[in-house]
């Protein structure tokens, strides 16, 4: 990949791990009100929000080092993530349908962080 498509994919994954972390934000503004819906849906709030946080970071890091500390903490939020969509559809909460194109997104967010963490590694 040359410079200029690697910079391209960059930043159109920076939108995306944004993109997804509104749905969430939207996702969780129309959870019930009930104590377990609100305890998951922060949860997710806090992971998916955070996947898009981290990358960012990724981004701007400082070194190689840093770059691919945030590169795991990314990994290990966008899975968390899938996590809590996961719990709120076996319990019921939000219908599993309507959780299915959120979690495939975060499914293919988790593998190109994968990815990138073992291209990383390779290079460092």
């Amino acid at each position: 990949m040359n410079t200029s498509s690697k910079v391209d994919f960059i930043n159109s994954f920076r939108h995306r791990t944004k993109a997804a972390a509104l749905r969430v934000i939207k996702l969780y503004q129309s959870l019930p009100g009930t104590g377990e819906a609100q305890v998951l849906g922060k949860q997710l709030l806090r992971s998916a929000t955070s996947v898009a946080a981290n990358y960012r970071a990724v981004c701007r890091a400082r070194s190689g080092k840093e770059q691919y500390a945030k590169l795991c903490v990314c990994v290990e939020e966008a899975d968390e993530s899938q996590l809590w969509l996961e719990m709120l559809g076996e319990a019921e909460i939000i219908p599993q349908a309507r959780l299915s194109e959120l979690h495939q997104e975060y499914l293919e967010i988790v593998s190109v962080l994968e990815k990138a963490r073992s291209s990383h590694r390779g290079n460092g």
